[in-house]
């Protein structure tokens, strides 16, 4: 309390100051999350420690927590053609936790800069740029960006050229310099280890449509991933989503599924790249209809079993009425082959943390911060069809939606097989993993509902309930294959959850 505090007053004071010293205008944001969670088997894992299950929702978690976050934005505005914007965060904080300023006595670092960037125009132009710590998020109409969408350091640029037309190019450092290694006694750090993004988008808008193709390069160094000798071990942030998201499931792997990791050094630049083509038609309104499409490859010369590549299309049809908006939708997503050794046919991944439109609790769809992302936070390696019903309103500022999302995989049984004869399992969720790795003998199906009260213009309760049934095949022909070794099969669960959450917002 003691910093958030002092960072009022500071704000203040910059208030007091910039009142009489000149024409700068200072607006502020912010939003306060209070959020209370009860649920269980978060990572479908038994409660039974001993057969391989962990005690409370998931490991480090308990069944019930608390939480909140604080965000803070201040905008500088000089004019129209120039502006300056920090935002601050405060958490997650959990209740109790002492690393987190949540224990007794509530002291800790936990103030953090989530973006800090200046808005500025070309005189006698309508290009637009935007330098700095940053939100980006590539475009989709359908579940929210799959690719990318979170907060990275870069230049955006973008140009209006009429009221059909537009075009934004982006530069982005996700990474550079992380890395610290040595090699003959002498120390490395921070060498051939940045990423660099490129990015180029064409959104185009006519009466009743719009369609945006885009594309993304980026160049990943050999390093950036290191820790030590280890080419994928690097411990930083959101480093975590990409390692997930950019190699093949465990990383290098033989034939047979056992560890190539470290075979094969790395020492040149991995080429990645992405397109995409989003759009919809709301021209026959109150009908709606939206796609996304993407494709990405990731390809290392240094050692091709680190390679991925794949693709995930979406659609969505939902129908606006009265009291609600019904909508179906559907995804599938392209899934590993057999053999482990010629890389994943997944689609890479760089940071897809946003909010998912089609689930809240499957994928990271939650809008506060409850928990969710139980299957994952990307949806690579899935497909997928749902329903909902969205914005039930019977009564006057209360509302509810209803989603209903039967899940299942894409990847190879004989891929499960592999790993769980290598002592792997579906919850595995390590390098190339999301939190289930799921075959085209595996499925889930999700229910959810939420409710949302508004109590005042600026204050909202939100209490939602999710469950998520999970069918795995155990048999010997996938992830019971480890009864060849003497291995027990770790029971699973069906993960749920309740959430309530109260969030005021200026």
């Amino acid at each position: 309390m003691k910093k958030i505090a002092t960072l009022l007053l500071a704000a203040g004071l910059v208030f007091g100051v910039s009142t009489g010293a000149s024409a700068i205008d200072f607006k502020a944001k912010g939003q306060w999350i209070m959020s209370f969670d009860y649920g269980q088997h978060g990572n479908f894992a038994s409660s039974n420690t001993s057969k391989g299950g962990n005690t409370g929702y998931k490991k480090g978690e308990d069944e019930f927590e608390a939480r909140q976050r604080v965000r803070l934005q201040l905008d500088a505005v000089a004019s129209e053609a120039l502006s300056g914007t920090v935002y601050f965060e405060m958490g997650d904080t959990m209740w109790g936790k002492s690393d987190q300023g949540g224990a007794l006595g509530a002291d800790s670092k936990i103030v953090e800069v989530k973006r800090a960037y200046i808005d500025w125009m070309v005189p006698q132009t309508d290009l637009k740029v935007r330098m700095g710590l940053q939100g980006v998020a590539l475009p989709s109409f359908t579940t929210g960006s799959t690719v990318l969408n979170d907060d990275v350091a870069g230049i955006t640029a973008s140009y209006q050229f009429n009221e059909n037309v537009g075009v934004t190019a982006l530069w982005a450092r996700p990474f550079n310099d992380n890395s610290s290694w040595k090699k003959n006694d002498y120390d490395h750090d921070s060498y051939m280890d940045n990423m660099d993004a490129f990015a180029l988008l064409v959104p185009l808008s006519f009466d009743g449509v719009k369609v945006t193709p885009w594309g993304m390069y980026a160049a990943i160094g050999p390093n950036t991933f290191r820790n030590g000798e280890n080419f994928r071990n690097g411990p930083w942030g959101a480093g975590s989503y990409a390692k997930a998201g950019l190699f093949p499931a465990m990383g290098a792997l033989h034939k047979d599924g056992t560890s190539a990791n470290g075979a094969r050094k790395l020492s040149s630049y991995a080429d990645a790249w992405w397109a995409g083509l989003t759009g919809e038609v709301t021209a026959f309104d109150p009908f709606r209809f939206a796609w996304d499409f993407n494709y990405g490859s990731v390809t290392w010369d240094d050692d091709g079993r680190l390679n991925r590549q794949g693709w995930l299309a979406s659609l969505l049809f939902e129908y606006k009425l009265d009291w609600a908006t019904p909508g179906l939708y559907g995804w599938y997503g392209s899934g590993d082959d057999s053999n482990p050794a010629n890389g994943s046919e997944r689609m890479p991944t760089l940071s897809a943390n946003n909010t998912n439109g089609f689930s809240n609790f499957a994928f990271d769809g939650d809008p506060y911060i409850a928990r969710d992302g139980a299957i994952g936070h990307g949806m690579g390696g899935t497909w997928g069809i749902g329903a909902r019903l969205k914005d039930m309103s019977f009564v006057e500022d209360l509302k509810h939606t209803f989603r209903v999302n039967y899940i299942g995989g894409t990847n190879s049984p004989t891929m499960a097989k592999k790993m769980s004869l290598n002592d792997m399992y579906a919850n595995e969720g390590g390098l190339g993993m999301e939190a289930m790795y799921l075959t085209t003998q595996d499925s889930a199906l999700e229910i959810g509902l939420t409710n949302t009260y508004q109590m005042y213009e600026n204050f909202v309760i939100n209490l939602e309930a999710d469950y998520i049934a999970l069918w795995l095949d155990t048999s010997k022909s996938v992830w019971g294959a480890r009864h060849r070794n003497g291995s027990p099969i770790p029971q699973t669960n069906d993960a749920w959850n309740i959430n309530a959450s109260f969030v005021y917002s200026f």
